[in-house]
Parts: structure tokens; C-alpha cells; sequence
């Protein structure tokens, strides 16, 4: 068990609740406030301005940036849900302002070196759970109780309704919506929106992208994106060559000509 410091070092500020458990070699940054029972591990680096409920476990080699907040019963870095674990050192890191709700959990990576990482300003609603070595980009929504397994990666600005599965190795592209209680079996390409059982895509992330502010012009571009890649009988390959040669204006035609290239398990229908 590791020692409870419940002193403040002259050089930081720290708040910490009485029952709180912070290992001495833990590295906290400045401002950090540190509620009831929760348990900070040797391994752990957070940086200043963060706000840690109360009953949180952060532990293994997390790294976390600034200004996050992490509500009641958050678990980071645990080691990941996966049989070939033998224990090796792996990694979680976490960007800046982002807020975890009540009992989200990030498991850490998965083999020598794996790291599971989230980037900064994102909102994880409660009960979400993020497996080994996912990759979260910036500004990324996860309504209550969307579970990635290992190896997912959601791109930037993407948002995933509540209650819904990611499988395996999966990505989702940047701008993309996926509804509520979906189950995503293969790749979201960026800018559509998807729902279902198994997901399928029903058109353009429309309204996601005014709120980004996309102007008409934009997102009527990637409409005629999205019929060459949906609406056309061209395969994948002869789409990837249309965007290359097409009149399609950077960088969205470069988003989703680079996710098109490392789409791994298929492009949801």
C-alpha cells in the first residue's frame, strides 16, 4: 500500500482530501485537488490545475496532462482486459481539459510499450470505457456507456451516442456522428453519420459540421464526396483515385483520402 501524504510541499500547492493515498513518488502539478479515498500510484504524473474526485484510481505509468476533471469512481490506467498481458510496461497517456464522468474507465496498453491515449477537450460521459491501446483524439464525445475494445481509433471532433459497442481495430473517421445504441463492426469513414445494428451510414454529418463551422460551400463538397464513395459503383480503390485527381478541395479531401488508405477492416456500409 502506498504511503498517505497528506502534506503540502512548499513549492506546490496542493489540496488533498484527508483520505486520500498518493504515492511519495507520484508526480502532482500545481493546483491539484485531490478528493476522499481516491488512490494516486507511483507511477503517476498529473499535471497542475487538475481536479480528481472522490474513489478515483489512477494507477500504472498514466501521464496526465492539465485542467482535467475526473468525476467520482474514475479508473485509469488498470491494467489492460486482455489474456496475452504478461504484465509488461505500458502506458496510458491523457491531454488537457478533458472531463471523465462518473466511473469511466481507461484500461492501459497491451504489450511491450503499448500506450492507450486520449487527447485534450474531450467529454466522457459516465460508464465509457476506453481498452489498451486506443487512440482518442481531441475534442472527441462519448455518451453514457460507449465501450471501445483494444486497438480502437476515434479521430477528431467524432461523437458516439450512449449504449454503443466499437469493436476491435475499428476507426472512426473525424467529424463523424455514430447514433445511439449502435454496434460497430468496421470502419466509419469522417464526415457521416451512422446508426444501427449492425451501424450502417445514412448520409453526411450535416448538422455536426455546421456547429464546426463548416460553411455551405464546405459540406456540399463533401457531399459529392461521400456519393462518389457511397452512391457511385466505383470500388474503393477507383473512389481513392477520383479524390486524387477530382476538383476536391484539401484538407477534407485529405482526411478522408488518408483514412480511406488505412482503413483496415472495411468501410461501414
Amino acid at each position: 500500500m502506498p504511503d498517505r501524504i497528506n502534506l503540502k510541499r512548499a513549492d506546490v500547492n496542493l489540496d488533498y482530501h484527508p483520505t486520500a493515498i498518493v504515492h511519495q513518488l507520484a508526480k502532482i502539478g500545481e493546483g491539484v485537488k485531490i478528493g476522499p479515498y481516491t488512490v494516486i500510484g507511483e507511477d503517476v504524473a498529473i499535471g497542475e490545475g487538475c481536479v480528481i474526485g472522490p474513489h478515483v484510481l489512477i494507477e500504472g505509468h498514466a501521464t496526465i496532462g492539465k485542467h482535467n476533471v475526473f468525476h467520482h469512481g474514475v479508473t485509469i490506467g488498470t491494467p489492460p482486459q486482455d489474456l496475452k498481458y504478461q504484465g509488461q510496461r505500458t502506458h496510458v497517456i491523457i491531454g488537457d481539459e478533458n472531463i471523465l464522468r462518473e466511473f469511466v474507465t481507461v484500461n492501459r496498453g497491451s504489450g511491450d510499450g503499448g500506450t492507450t491515449s486520449v487527447g485534450s477537450r474531450c467529454f466522457i460521459m459516465a460508464y465509457a470505457h476506453i481498452a489498451h491501446d486506443c487512440i482518442v483524439g481531441d475534442e472527441v464525445i462519448f455518451a453514457n456507456s460507449v465501450n471501445l475494445a483494444g486497438h480502437v481509433r476515434v479521430d477528431d471532433y467524432a461523437n458516439i451516442g450512449g449504449v454503443t459497442p466499437v469493436h476491435q481495430f475499428v476507426s472512426i473517421g473525424k467529424y463523424a456522428f455514430v447514433g445511439g445504441a449502435s454496434r460497430v463492426e468496421r470502419d466509419i469513414p469522417p464526415f457521416v453519420k451512422a446508426a444501427g445494428s449492425p451501424a450502417r451510414v445514412y448520409g453526411i454529418n450535416s448538422l455536426g459540421l455546421e456547429r464546426r463551422g463548416f460553411s455551405p460551400e464546405k459540406r456540399a463538397m463533401i457531399k459529392r464526396m461521400f456519393n462518389l464513395l457511397y452512391r457511385s459503383e466505383l470500388n474503393v480503390s477507383q473512389v481513392l483515385e477520383r479524390l486524387k485527381n477530382g476538383d476536391f478541395e484539401d484538407p477534407e479531401r485529405k482526411i478522408l483520402v488518408d483514412f480511406l488508405e488505412a482503413a483496415e477492416r472495411g468501410i461501414t456500409k
